[in-house]
């Protein structure tokens, strides 16, 4: 005999229905935390200001590559989409870090700046070579997909022990990616490195990228491309299997000189690399490259004090609490231009991110 029910639009056995909305925000808000540490994630948005040349845009999109996996890759930018559109759409997003390129005078400017209240960092850029320039300049490049899917390890050169405006720098680039915790982290998720080092006789900040490759000592590359193929290799040209393993020279392609490149992993990465052998760490520079100098620091997101201006280019510096006309070249007009289509723009930006995310 069935049983009726409690009451209109309840079931019986289960809890109340969540709606559709409160499950997306839960959802929203679990991905801009680190399930492990807790903390915030932090995530970025990479984008210009003013017109570019293409080996910029191709510098820009280089760049979007080292922030994944928290940015948006392929983020949508129109020329009336101004500043204001960025921040408005990157608390709702989590996005907590800004690095927006420009071309004052055709040189080159980036600067790094933390949503929504800053500070922004200016930094001039003296030179820099693409991802794709450093690939064609390597015999073997190595850049597999997978390694993107992590974040990388900051190490920071020469910037501690400076003072201001280096030690607020360093804290920015300290949480620019999520913290580190080396008793619980996954060594097989550490496979990319982000050098900055500060050159004290320049005084400029060279940038690096580097994935990282581990090789276990004393295994030939034929023994590896075994285990890591898993397929059986044509042995019809050898008498024996022995033959296979000894053509190359065992060990000989795998030996590192360098003692200090030597480790012992303190568990298992994978079938080669294990706890119970040493494994020479490999390291293989992915681009892109950049050497930067830090010309300005504001108190604020673009805007607001003045902190660190820098002697020899005080005319490009401009005055308290303002953007130089150089920086953001004709920007003053589309903001003002298009300050009646400011929803609009939001919206646009919002779609575009959340298509990438």
């Amino acid at each position: 005999m069935r049983q009726p029910r409690s009451g209109p639009g309840k079931r019986r056995g289960r809890g109340p229905r969540i709606p559709a909305a409160t499950l997306r925000k839960q959802k929203a808000a679990l991905a801009n935390v680190d399930q492990i540490t807790g903390a915030k994630i932090p995530k970025s948005f990479v984008f210009s200001r003013g017109k570019l040349p293409s080996t910029l845009r191709h510098l820009q999109q280089d760049l979007r590559k080292v922030m994944l996996p928290y940015t948006a890759l392929n983020l949508k930018e129109k020329k009336r989409n101004n500043l204001k559109d960025f921040v408005n759409v990157a608390g709702p997003l989590g996005v907590t870090h800004f690095l927006i390129l420009s071309n004052p005078k055709s040189l080159p400017h980036l600067r790094f700046a933390k949503s929504p209240q800053g500070p922004t960092f200016t930094f001039q850029i003296e030179g820099y070579s693409l991802a794709a320039d450093i690939a064609n300049s390597q015999k073997r490049p190595r850049c597999p997909p997978g390694i993107f899917q992590n974040s990388p390890l900051v190490v920071l050169g020469g910037l501690t022990g400076l003072g201001n405006p280096f030690r607020s720098l360093v804290e920015y680039f300290q949480h620019m990616f999520p913290a580190v915790d080396p008793s619980t982290v996954k060594l097989a998720t550490c496979q990319r490195i982000l050098l900055l080092k500060h050159d004290k006789e320049k005084d400029v900040i060279e940038f690096r990228h580097y994935s990282i490759k581990l090789q276990p000592v004393g295994v030939s590359r034929r023994i590896r491309k075994l285990m890591q193929n898993n397929q059986v290799p044509d042995l019809g040209e050898y008498k024996d299997v022995s033959d296979f393993v000894t053509k190359a020279g065992y060990g000989s392609e795998s030996e590192v000189d360098d003692e200090a490149a030597m480790v012992s992993l303190p568990s298992d990465v994978d079938k080669l690399n294990r706890a119970s052998r040493k494994s020479a760490v490999r390291l293989q520079e992915i681009g892109p490259r950049m050497t930067m100098l830090l010309v300005k620091v504001e108190a604020g997101l673009c805007s607001g004090d003045v902190l660190y201006p820098w002697p020899v280019e005080k005319e490009l510096v401009g005055k308290k609490g303002t953007e130089t006309g150089e920086e953001v070249e004709g920007q003053e007009d589309e903001d003002n231009a298009e300050a009646t289509d400011e929803s609009e723009d939001e919206m646009e930006v919002r779609t575009a991110c959340a298509g990438n995310e």
